[in-house]
């Protein structure tokens, strides 16, 4: 623990007294290493511990995302050029005009699989089929006039964006070009040896209801039998199914949208990197965090009939980055990152030079109610922290 910063301990500790889970905080500050915090509850491989790793959940988009910007960065991916350009058949269906920013943003209509032709849970390992159904599916509303949270459907978009780019699998991408040069803990396509350290995800499911969607739906008086409706009740069903992801195939396999794979330490390290140089290493300059963080749907809203719903904390996206948001405030204005359902979170704030990781094992936020109440008491004590340096 460096000096100045000794409250989020003790905040950390309040924040986890109540959670019967396991969970990592780990913050660095101008490139350093500063908080590097977890708990200790037994798990089925002794003690937890800092070298634990845990599903991330959602916080993997941020990690999909990063890959597509460094290809931006290089040149090879122009975020205004169609997904077509690199993706011939992705054209298909009235999906010619859909941009790379238009899947980066969640504006590309593409929220869910084709409703008619579902894409079953397991399928998800398969990633020949996904895409092509991708491919083939024509989007739920018209591109780019509205967002919708594309749950599962964003890391396949981004994915074969990638792949298609580069020519390696946005898993492969994401272990050479990311966390090989700063030495990360960090995966999508978990490698065997590696599943021992993995610590289970416990109440899965918990943080996403679809039973609750479709009441949330049929109370605003919406048509339940719409085929954007039963796209997106789709996609939450698939998002919800947390238990299917503690299996080894599950792990395994690459689902760029929820089943990263890492610990607080990797999180928080690759956050620092996209700002300013870690051990020498820095991920993205600055002109490409300033077009990943500008905000890319204020101007927008919820397709129709989706528009209906009550939204308390409305989602606010840059390109592939979610945004500060009453839900998901993280450092405030200017701080970039994802939230993972459960309660995970990785972010960076550029002008205050910091970046966060923090994982857990018990799914319990529930997005309707607001932030994570074990995400209050750390970083309100980080901070405190912040403001005296």
């Amino acid at each position: 623990m460096t000096a100045g910063f000794e409250d989020v301990i003790d905040a950390f500790a309040r924040a986890q007294q109540d959670d019967p889970g396991n969970a990592q905080l780990c913050v660095y500050h101008r490139g350093r290493l500063v908080v590097d915090l977890w708990t200790t509850r037994p798990t089925a491989h002794g003690p937890f511990g800092p070298d634990h790793v845990c599903l991330t959940m959602s916080c993997t988009k941020g990690m999909t995302a990063t890959c597509v910007h460094l290809l931006a960065q290089r040149g090879e991916v122009d975020y205004d050029a169609p997904v077509a350009t690199y993706w011939p058949d992705f054209a298909s269906g009235g999906k010619e005009r859909i941009t790379v920013a238009d899947v980066l943003a969640h504006r590309s209509g593409l929220a869910a699989f084709d409703p008619d032709a579902p894409i079953a849970a397991d399928d998800l390992t398969d990633w020949h089929k996904t895409v092509g159904a991708l491919a083939r599916t024509e989007p739920l509303w018209e591109p780019g006039t509205a967002f919708a949270y594309h749950a599962v459907t964003y890391g396949y978009l981004a994915g074969e964006i990638v792949r298609r780019v580069d020519g390696r699998s946005l898993g492969q991408f994401l272990a050479d070009e990311v966390a090989a040069p700063l030495d990360l803990d960090l995966w999508i396509g978990l490698p065997e040896d590696e599943e021992h350290r993995v610590v289970p995800q416990t109440d899965a499911g918990s943080a996403v209801d679809p039973d609750l969607f479709l009441r949330l739906l049929a109370d605003a008086g919406v048509d339940t039998g719409s085929r954007l409706i039963r796209g997106y009740v789709a996609a939450a069903a698939q998002a919800a199914n947390g238990a299917a992801l503690n299996r080894r195939e599950m792990h395994a396999a690459q689902i760029p949208a929820g089943n990263g794979i890492a610990n607080a330490r990797s999180l928080a390290r690759m956050y620092a990197a996209l700002i300013g140089p870690v051990d020498g290493v820095r991920l993205l300059n600055q002109k490409t965090v300033d077009d990943a963080r500008a905000p890319q749907t204020d101007h927008l809203h919820s397709p129709a009939p989706l528009d209906q719903l009550p939204a308390p904390f409305p989602l606010r996206f840059g390109l592939g980055y979610e945004l500060h948001r009453t839900a998901v405030p993280m450092l405030g204005p200017g701080s970039f990152g994802h939230s993972g359902a459960g309660g995970r979170l990785a972010f960076a704030h550029p002008e205050r030079n910091t970046a966060v990781g923090y994982t857990c094992t018990r799914m319990a936020w529930d997005f309707h109610s607001g932030p994570d109440t074990r995400w209050l008491p750390w970083t309100q004590a980080l901070e405190n922290s912040l403001s005296r340096l």
